[in-house]
């Protein structure tokens, strides 16, 4: 049925149907605010991930003479 996968046809097709839905008007904004949310969510993930990784471990006190 769906043999050949998503072709650039299809691509076509759904920003056709986006356009549509949403209007030329909204889309940069609706951009604007999707790449925003990308960036804070990417940066949440990487504080999520520092914070779950051990720290690293401290060097002992040199040995006073």
């Amino acid at each position: 049925m769906l043999r050949n996968g998503l072709e650039p046809w299809h691509l076509l097709l759904v920003g056709l149907v986006v356009i549509l839905v949403f209007g030329s008007k909204k889309l940069p904004d609706t951009a604007r605010a999707l790449g925003k949310s990308m960036r804070i969510l990417k940066s949440e993930a990487k504080a999520m991930k520092e914070e779950g990784a051990p720290a690293a471990p401290a060097e002992p006190p040199a040995p006073a003479d």
